[in-house]
């Protein structure tokens, strides 16, 4: 999918349509040792393998093994105004294999 790298959107700050910059927010992963990542892996069914469950030691069958994965994620776009500075996030993610900026 191919974004224009500047788009003419309603700043919600400015209360007034502006020139807006587009770039994509870089996804920030969670540690996978804190305890509410630990519960969240029993939840789903792993952190239960044989070993110190060191990155929760391998299960004898992977979780996600058994289900078929998305070929794609939903984009994140956020878009800094020109006038105020201010950066705003997008309403709704699109799912794109290839995301590029024109």
């Amino acid at each position: 999918m191919k974004v224009p790298k500047q788009i003419k959107r309603y700043c919600p700050f400015c209360k007034k349509h502006a020139l807006m910059k587009v770039f994509i927010s870089k996804k920030k992963n969670r540690s996978a040792l804190k305890r509410g990542s630990k519960q969240r892996a029993k939840l789903r069914g792993e952190n239960r393998g044989a070993g110190n469950k060191g990155r929760f030691s391998k299960p004898a069958l992977s979780a996600w093994k058994r289900y078929n994965k998305k070929s794609s994620k939903k984009t994140d776009l956020r878009y800094k105004c020109s006038v105020c500075g201010k950066t705003v996030c997008q309403p709704e993610g699109i799912r794109t294999k290839r995301l590029e900026l024109v």
